[in-house]
């Protein structure tokens, strides 16, 4: 039997509303005094709270913008920023080949800044539902230079054609600081290349429950979450994940939007 259990959100834990199923909530209660249920996400932690609180975890660990912040209540167990003057050239470069026309979101722990609350802002707040703050890049980089203060994530959206032609520049010039992950057309995600969801689990483990690797189950669906699973003892995939994904996967449940991962709860957890 797993002892403790992650899972990623988007596309994996939430459904086609992007919203905890009654079916979901129930199986994941069950689980309460017996196994952890960890939320593991490119997420900030503001984010996820309310999931938290529907799911009866609240105060459980979190593993947030991929492995780049670990926290634990109010303790912060990791913390891994990318520096300031990565920051700075993401900005220039925005600047210099899309005249700013890629939307740069801002993340350090709970803060989260955008240049304007256009329909990109506007959709991460419905998906989310957590408001940013508006202030622009250049602003941001002026308010955290005194402390060479870095970003959890960088989040860059904007049109396929400029999304597409960044996501070069940026693996031609940043492959080796960063992990560079486009998990949509028009999204790419920005973060240290020294954390991913594994190392998260793996802070979560050593410092908290010092279970093994072995003993931990985990659900997800796309790209970042390939290390995750194949590192644990029983890595699950959604059957909306990536083929890539499916393949390392131990087992692939149901859709997201048909609640797989209650579904494989209910099946081979909580019988």
């Amino acid at each position: 039997m797993y002892k403790i259990i992650f899972s990623d959100i988007d596309g994996t834990l939430l459904n086609g509303l992007r919203a905890l199923s009654n079916n979901t909530i129930n199986e994941v209660k069950k689980l309460a005094g017996k196994i952890p249920f960890i939320l593991v996400s490119s997420r900030m932690p503001r984010q996820m709270y309310h999931l938290q609180n529907d799911l009866g975890i609240n105060g459980l660990p979190l593993i947030a913008y991929n492995g780049g912040l670990v926290t634990n209540g109010e303790r912060i167990l990791h913390s891994t920023t990318i520096p300031f003057a990565v920051l700075e050239k993401v900005v220039a470069l925005n600047e210099q080949y899309f005249q700013g026309k890629i939307h740069i979101s801002f993340y350090n722990n709970n803060e989260w800044y955008v240049p304007e609350y256009d329909q990109w802002a506007q959709r991460e707040e419905n998906n989310t539902l957590v408001k940013p703050e508006v202030l622009p890049n250049r602003e941001v980089l002026t308010q955290w230079q005194p402390t060479q203060k870095g970003a959890h994530k960088l989040m860059l959206m904007g049109e396929e054609q400029l999304i597409s032609k960044m996501f070069a520049l940026l693996n031609k010039q940043f492959a080796d600081a960063m992990q560079i992950y486009r998990g949509k057309e028009t999204y790419i995600e920005l973060s240290d290349k020294s954390v991913s969801k594994l190392t998260g689990i793996k802070v979560i483990l050593d410092e908290i429950y010092h279970f093994s690797l072995e003993e931990a189950l985990a659900f997800g669906d796309n790209y970042n979450d390939l290390e995750m699973l194949q590192g644990v003892g029983c890595g699950v995939a959604v059957a909306n994940a990536r083929e890539e994904v499916k393949q390392i996967a131990k087992y692939v449940t149901l859709h997201h939007k048909e609640d797989g991962v209650a579904e494989f709860l209910k099946k081979q957890i909580n019988k």
